[in-house]
């Protein structure tokens, strides 16, 4: 006969094949299942990153008011279950020193930390446009009495540097200042310290700046020529720390220069396509976690995702950065106080 029977090799193709077909889908099936636990791990993982204060606890009802947001119409174009209301959001820049990797960029091993980077970041109802306030750290200002951890309460100081209120009494301290600085509820607060920053430039695959001027600053170890930059994590480091090698050596310099770094940032995480990536995805993720202290009602993976969808039309180019205007402290000429009414006034459109 020139058929094949159940026993012949037509029969055996057909079991190899079906042998195969099962290989394949217990390998499939095992790929899923081992993909699945990897995407468990990383979500436990990365949400684990995050540290977290009781801020809304911690100071109670004596705040400013929360901003009341108009809602989007129903069924029109804005409604969404992302949150769309205006927010304010304390970002502090940590220069902690804690962990060997802080204190090798931080140049030291000093105890404490101090919050060097302030800025309100007020969104827009809609998600449309964003304004940055940069506060000055040399700014002197009446710091309010502050709960403690222990129990007991920070005294009220008088023309005390504003960047001292993170010192003596952590996130909700320099909340507490803020509010009292400018009469506006910050809603949300978050705090980023110095290897994460640099982890995080990194993990993008650098940052493109372009400076006005030399840069020579021995204390932030940096020199740039005037013009355009690729720097890496440390290098990014470095120039939003700088001080001395730029401008009169104030404050005011380096607010500049983290201004021009924040809408670089923006700009290239942008242009880059993270969710094709997805090693890339995970390594800016872990590292922005693993460097956050945020309030309670952003210390999870899930609300921060959610707040970073809601912002994912927001270009640079809406992003608009300023500084709390400021004069020259009559009692000290390295320090500075708000300008009056012109600090009062660039508060109230934030509220």
């Amino acid at each position: 006969m020139t058929g094949h029977d159940e026993n012949g090799d037509e029969g055996r193709r057909r079991g190899r094949r079906s042998r195969a077909l099962k290989a394949a889908g217990l390998t499939l099936a095992g790929a899923l299942v081992l993909g699945t636990a990897t995407a468990g791990w990383a979500y436990w993982h990365l949400n684990g990153n995050i540290k977290s204060v009781d801020i809304n606890n911690a100071l109670g009802d004596d705040r400013p008011a929360k901003a009341v947001t108009t809602p989007a119409p129903s069924g029109s174009a804005t409604a969404s279950p992302l949150p769309t209301e205006a927010l304010n959001i304390l970002v502090l820049g940590s220069d902690s020193r804690s962990g060997e990797e802080n204190q090798a960029l931080g140049g030291g091993d000093s105890e404490g930390a101090r919050s060097d980077t302030a800025m309100v970041v007020h969104l827009d109802a809609g998600r449309t446009r964003a304004r940055v306030v940069s506060i000055p750290r040399d700014t002197l200002v009446t710091r309010p009495s502050c709960p403690l951890s222990s129990g007991r309460s920070t005294a009220v100081t008088y023309g005390a540097m504003f960047n001292s209120a993170y010192s003596v009494g952590g996130a909700v301290c320099a909340v507490k200042t803020v509010e009292s600085l400018t009469d506006v509820r910050m809603d949300h607060y978050v705090e980023i310290d110095f290897s994460g920053f640099a982890k995080l430039v990194d993990a993008l695959g650098g940052v493109t700046v372009t400076t006005d001027e030399d840069i020579d600053d021995a204390d932030s170890h940096l020199e740039l020529k005037a013009g355009t930059h690729e720097l890496d994590g440390e290098q990014a480091l470095a120039l939003a720390r700088t001080r001395h090698g730029i401008g009169d050596g104030s404050d005011l310099g380096r607010i500049g220069l983290q201004q021009k770094l924040v809408k670089a940032l923006l700009e290239q995480i942008s242009s880059t396509d993270l969710l094709s990536d997805p090693a890339r995805l995970y390594r800016v993720a872990d590292a922005v976690t693993g460097s956050l202290t945020t309030d309670t009602g952003l210390d999870s993976l899930t609300e921060l995702t959610r707040l970073g969808e809601s912002l994912k039309g927001l270009s640079a180019d809406q992003v608009e950065t300023v500084t709390m205007p400021v004069v020259t402290a009559p009692s000290n000429p390295n320090r500075v106080v708000a300008d009056e009414p012109e600090a009062s006034e660039l508060w109230e459109t934030l509220r």
